[in-house]
């Protein structure tokens, strides 16, 4: 009765184990997913589970239709998943832990906003949209993960340029940015809303060869006056 579980002589019970033949399945990813406790990329999710790029899609696609309405939910961010707990489950979740989500105070939550609608965006792209400073807003951000770099703007000083991360995602039980709220009134206008902080940086640089001393944000500001 043992025999399956110990070997002779000191064998160890990996040593000479029966490989597994059979296919992978959605469930076998998504144990993988649920034991992990950090997002993994596509490229280490099919090495560890020694599928190809193909097979992982097919399963991320499988598993995503099983997961409906059962309180958890695959989010993608980027190249990265992760298993998460569903929107419709908010409530109960933030029962658990407490504040959740909603202990941003109003200047980190209204510059997370910006970001997730506008992203990638620079500091001075955020600040001209909520007209205050956001040092303190998109540290706060940075320390719990909220958002991170995105590159630089190719502009005069390139500025960094911010976007939301998987966490954010996961926070707000979004399975991927194409589940963020839909945007009315004025709110919806600053997803189009041309950024004269990133124009200005732009029409600096291109017009840079045409004057030896560039212009300054004043001069800018008389020109378009």
């Amino acid at each position: 009765m043992g025999a399956n579980h110990h070997q002779g002589n000191g064998g160890s019970v990996n040593e000479h184990a029966v490989p597994d033949q059979r296919p992978v399945s959605v469930a076998d990813l998504e144990a993988l997913l649920f034991v992990v406790d950090r997002p993994l990329n596509r490229r280490e999710t099919a090495k560890l589970l020694d599928i190809d790029r193909a097979q992982l899609d097919a399963l991320l696609t499988e598993l995503k239709k099983s997961l409906a309405g059962r309180g958890i939910t695959l989010i993608t961010h980027a190249d990265e998943i992760q298993l998460a707990s569903g929107p419709e489950q908010a409530r109960a979740v933030l029962a658990w832990v407490g504040t959740g989500g909603s202990d941003l105070t109003a200047a980190p939550l209204e510059t997370l906003t910006v970001i997730a609608y506008r992203q990638p965006v620079t500091k001075a792209g955020v600040e001209e949209i909520r007209g205050v400073d956001a040092d303190y807003a998109l540290r706060v951000l940075l320390e719990r993960g909220l958002i991170e770099e995105a590159g630089r703007l190719e502009t005069a000083g390139r500025p960094i340029r911010y976007a939301t991360t998987l966490e954010f995602l996961r926070r707000f039980g979004l399975s991927s940015l194409a589940d963020l709220p839909p945007l009315e009134g004025d709110a919806e206008a600053l997803r189009h809303l041309e950024l004269k902080s990133e124009v200005a940086h732009a029409t600096t640089e291109t017009e840079a060869p045409e004057s030896t001393t560039p212009m300054t944000p004043a001069d800018e500001d008389s020109t378009t006056e």
